[in-house]
């Protein structure tokens, strides 16, 4: 099984002493909404809590915004906040990645206006 996935993972970004920086991966996300799916390359990051979609990218594909109740401020590495806005909305997908699927809500980070 591992074999299959590492098959399928696009590594780039190497440092001079080759350790990895990045792993993308390509997957399938459906708008719920209207059952339109795009293929995107994802980046893996095993450090992260939560799924993230930029505003740019959302608003190009048209996917449908759910407002949260209240909005979350994002802290960078040093505990400063976030030159962006806080995360105000979310979007559900179902997410595709060989042969499975699940239904899951990304955070839209980056400016909505």
């Amino acid at each position: 099984m591992l074999s299959r996935v590492l098959e399928s993972i696009f590594c780039c970004n190497l440092d001079n002493k080759n350790m990895l920086r990045e792993i993308m991966v390509k997957i399938s996300l459906e708008r719920i909404d209207m059952q339109k799916e795009v293929i995107v390359e994802a980046l893996l990051d095993s450090s992260t809590i939560e799924l993230v979609m930029s505003s740019k990218f959302t608003g190009k594909q048209r996917f449908k915004l759910k407002k949260i109740e209240r909005p979350v401020y994002i802290r960078n590495v040093d505990s400063s906040f976030n030159k962006e806005r806080p995360i105000e909305y979310t979007v559900e997908v179902n997410i595709y990645y060989q042969g499975h699927k699940e239904k899951i809500e990304i955070d839209v980070i980056g400016s909505q206006k």
